[in-house]
């Protein structure tokens, strides 16, 4: 392909891209197909001759595009948000043509330079503590990971060896002997990762990652599944009992289940009582609700992070309008990352770098290489203003608020488990309408022959425990929701309870497609309740389902 060529297919390929946003509405969210459907679509091997473009491109809407999940659209309402904008693409068009894996700071200087500075952008647009920009107090500073996961396993490396490399020193021992390096790894198997039990599985699969061992702390819905302070110290003195030594904490500002706030006041407090607990590494995994700091009302948390809490990560590729993968970590002090990371072989040294005068990004992260991902987040940041980057979030919230509203008005179906929070409505059916329901499925199937049967069976139904009951129809109504594929939703189970989650957050959100989502949910659930109306009763949800449409 030729410059020529390129710029005709650039064209074609922008032309359907646009195009694919704009009938998004009109396609089904979830695919419509079997595992394994593309490979009889496809060729056994690669072609043998080139094949022009024009050939390539109407494989993407006949072979790709009915195999994609579509997280723009605007009936998305499962997991988090996964946010695209033009100009975040315009970020990755420019990265890809300029392919600077950016290793360290002579690859290409811009590409470091630009990170550090629209990092510190962002740090200031979220009202961080000083601590975490670049130019701060501590030694600070943002580098851009992959995902919120690859940025607590890195940190979480990171707090590995300052705990032991700390310890070493305090032995008297000399970096680079063989006394040193046995002591290391003698240390090492007793050290435990903590997280509550909201927290992301990433810190469970990090602890694994870098060989240590994680404990859970639990949580109780009684406190909306915060991470307490009486909680977390319980789980700290167990360790000690048990001989092990808690290196690390993972907090959250936004869990995946109910998008719970950890108390981090309650957490530093306890972290103070014992000399062995305040070296704990204290991380905070806002990946989705981190994004709403840029908002004023949600500013009056960050100043209780200026002190006690080593790290800090949102990925702007859920809700701040970049694309994947675009996940910003903020360090206290990133010696704390370069004294665990840094392997320098020769083929990598070179006279800026060995004057400690540039950042190596390198030396920030598990792989070596990089992309310029600075560049759509500088472009997001510019096209968008903090003005837009503010409506934005502002308008997830409001949709949410829509929602919540909604299911609250519908106290006779539904049961909000946790307060909604940060675009997230997190509910089940209500406990006493499934026991009723079950009780009008066994009267309606039960022989009217026998009576002492169904009054066993009643009896039976008034022991049956209302929490599985709500689970199980909970469960069955999500699952028809998502196989009729008008709108796509997530569940999750919280205290042994089955919920079904709603956030309605991406860049083509809007609130009639939330209060067609509340219809479904509504209609879905009476038709699984089997609930019965009169022609007037019928007549009255028309009516009031049409108020909601409009």
């Amino acid at each position: 392909m030729d410059a020529e060529q390129f710029r005709a297919a650039a064209h074609a390929a922008i032309d359907e891209i646009i195009q694919y946003f704009d009938t998004l509405p009109s396609k089904r969210v979830l695919p419509d197909i079997e595992p394994g459907y593309l490979r009889p679509l496809l060729p056994s091997s690669a072609p043998n001759s080139p094949e022009p473009w024009s050939s390539i491109q109407p494989d993407i809407a006949s072979k790709i595009q009915p195999g994609l999940t579509h997280w723009q659209h605007p009936n998305f309402m499962a997991f988090f948000p996964a946010t695209v904008t033009y100009p975040s693409i315009l970020g990755e068009l420019y990265s890809a043509a300029f392919t600077a894996p950016a290793f360290n700071w002579l690859c290409s200087p811009a590409c470091t330079e630009l990170e550090i500075v629209v990092l510190d952008w962002l740090a200031q647009a979220l009202a961080l503590p000083e601590c975490f920009l670049s130019t701060g107090p501590t030694r600070g500073g943002g580098v851009i990971q992959g995902s919120a996961s690859e940025s607590v396993t890195t940190v979480l490396v990171a707090a590995r060896e300052r705990n032991v490399r700390r310890r070493a020193e305090e032995e008297g021992l000399v970096e680079g002997t063989l006394e040193w390096e046995d002591r290391i790894m003698e240390l090492r198997p007793r050290l435990v990762a903590l997280g509550s039990d909201q927290a992301h599985s990433g810190t469970a699969k990090g602890a694994r990652i870098a060989g240590t061992r994680f404990r859970s702390i639990p949580t109780r819905l009684e406190e909306q599944f915060e991470l307490t302070g009486p909680a977390l110290r319980k789980v700290l003195e167990e360790c000690e009992r048990d001989g092990l030594e808690p290196f690390y904490l993972t907090t959250s500002m936004g869990t995946t289940n109910t998008c719970a706030v950890d108390r981090w006041a309650e957490i530093k407090a306890v972290l103070q009582e014992k000399e062995s607990w305040r070296g704990i590494w204290v991380h905070i995994d806002a990946a989705y609700a981190g994004a709403a700091l840029v908002a004023e009302e949600f500013q009056h948390m960050t100043p209780e992070w200026a002190e006690g809490i080593d790290s800090f990560n949102l990925n702007m590729h859920k809700w701040l309008l970049v694309n994947f993968d675009a996940s910003c970590l903020f360090v206290r002090n990133h010696l704390d990352l370069t004294s665990a990371l840094d392997i320098t072989p020769s083929y990598l040294r070179n006279p800026y770098s060995e004057t400690g005068t540039v950042t190596d990004y390198r030396n920030w992260q598990i792989p070596l290489g990089r992309r310029f991902r600075a560049l759509k987040i500088w472009f997001v940041m510019r096209a968008y203003g903090l003005s837009g980057m503010k409506a934005h979030i502002r308008q997830g919230l409001t949709l949410g608020e829509v929602f919540s509203g909604l299911v609250g008005r519908r106290k006779d179906l539904f049961e909000i488990v946790t307060r909604p929070a940060f675009g997230l409505t997190v509910l089940r059916v209500r406990e006493d309408v499934c026991m009723r329901a079950l009780k009008r499925k066994i009267n309606g199937t039960t022989s009217s022959s026998s009576d002492e049967k169904k009054k066993k069976e009643e009896e039976e139904e008034e022991e049956e425990d209302g929490t599985a009951a709500s689970s199980a129809l909970t469960k069955q109504i999500y699952e028809l929701i998502n196989a009729r594929g008008e709108i796509y939703l997530t569940s999750s189970v919280v205290a042994g309870r089955f919920v079904i989650r709603v956030v309605s957050a991406n860049t083509n959100a809007q609130e009639k497609y939330v209060r067609r989502a509340f219809e479904i949910l509504v209609n879905i659930t009476e038709e699984v309740l089997g609930v019965e109306r009169t022609e007037e009763e019928w007549k009255g949800k028309g009516k009031e389902e049409e108020e909601l449409r409009n």
